[in-house]
């Protein structure tokens, strides 16, 4: 698939830190493409990059395959979600989303805003102003704001962080689906392993300043090339030398066939989710094993003796030099 946006072997430092470290990055024409990372590890940086905010102390970046490293912000064909949404509180929505056009001089303003409110489903707040509107509202406010401008790469910071968590997964499932209605490419910077992987076509995992790997959100989960992204996008029991996710462990009173590993172990504790319930066992050797069991399979007690299995095809391993 063709790329909008390119990163080749792009560093950034302030002073004397090095924030990021030849950065290579290819996002697909069309895209929902997300930059996942812990606090400090160089996502946020990465996105300002591309939207012109700081200026690359090496390597290039392009768009449409056109270097643009020492373009201006408005000289750029992208455009920002900022993670606190930005919005003028002395402006109504209508206001809002105008404003950039105003400021870029784009004509056919009506016509512009009276789509973006219908794409994000804002019609009838138009002359609302932001203290008026719900958390939800002033993320679709702000969505529109950049979306009527027509980049070629929208660019989103946290997009979902100020809301409340009742809300953000409603939000993004609304935001993966304006993605797919739109067609223009979205870069996202997140922290949140659950939102990158339910919304992404691409997901690349950064670590200190750093891309640790790109790929499809089953491909980071279930092939993970290292320690850092393996225990980054979710929990792993680590027995034995390998890796094996909580929903690929079983738990039972007897050893399963042949062809499975099998480890015994003590019930520690349970802990009940709703739907499931993990249980948490002890193995000889003192460590931890968590399983996720269905609620009606939960019959384990602490102090019960069972045992730990999972099959080898489920298995995260790595060599010596990629822990």
């Amino acid at each position: 698939m063709d790329s909008i946006l390119e990163l080749r072997n792009v560093g950034k430092s302030f002073g004397e830190h090095r924030v990021l470290d030849s950065v290579c990055l290819s996002v697909p024409k069309g895209s929902f493409f997300a930059l996942l990372g812990p606090s400090g590890c160089g996502k946020t940086t990465t996105l300002r990059l591309v939207a012109g905010f700081e200026q690359p102390c090496s390597g290039e970046i392009f768009l449409h395959g056109e270097p643009v490293s020492h373009r201006k912000p408005y000289e750029r064909k992208v455009s920002t979600v900022f993670q606190n949404f930005a919005l003028f509180p002395h402006l109504t929505v209508w206001q809002n989303i105008e404003f950039g056009l105003r400021q870029q001089g784009m004509g056919d303003r009506e016509r512009r805003i009276r789509e973006a409110l219908e794409l994000v489903q804002l019609r009838g707040k138009e002359s609302h102003y932001p203290a008026q509107i719900s958390g939800g509202e002033k993320q679709r406010t702000a969505l529109a704001r950049s979306l009527v401008l027509e980049p070629d790469v929208l660019l989103l910071d946290e997009p979902l962080s100020s809301l409340d968590p009742g809300l953000r997964k409603q939000v993004r499932n609304d935001l993966k689906a304006l993605q797919r209605r739109v067609g223009i490419a979205f870069l996202m910077v997140t922290h949140d392993q659950e939102e990158a992987l339910s919304v992404s076509d691409q997901i690349a995992v950064m670590h200190e300043g750093r891309i640790q790997q790109v790929g499809t959100p089953r491909e980071v989960y279930l092939e993970p090339r290292t320690r850092f992204v393996a225990n980054f996008l979710g929990s792993v029991n680590w027995m034995n030398g390998v890796g094996v996710r909580p929903e690929a462990t079983r738990i039972s009173r007897q050893p399963l066939d042949s062809g499975a590993r099998c480890l015994p172990a003590t019930v520690a504790h349970t802990v009940f989710l709703g739907g499931t319930v993990q249980i948490h066992a002890r193995l000889a050797g003192g460590e931890i094993a968590v399983a996720s069991v269905a609620r009606q399979d939960d019959s384990f007690q602490p102090g019960d003796v069972v045992f730990v299995s999972w099959r080898p095809a489920e298995e995260i391993s790595f060599p010596d030099d990629a822990a």
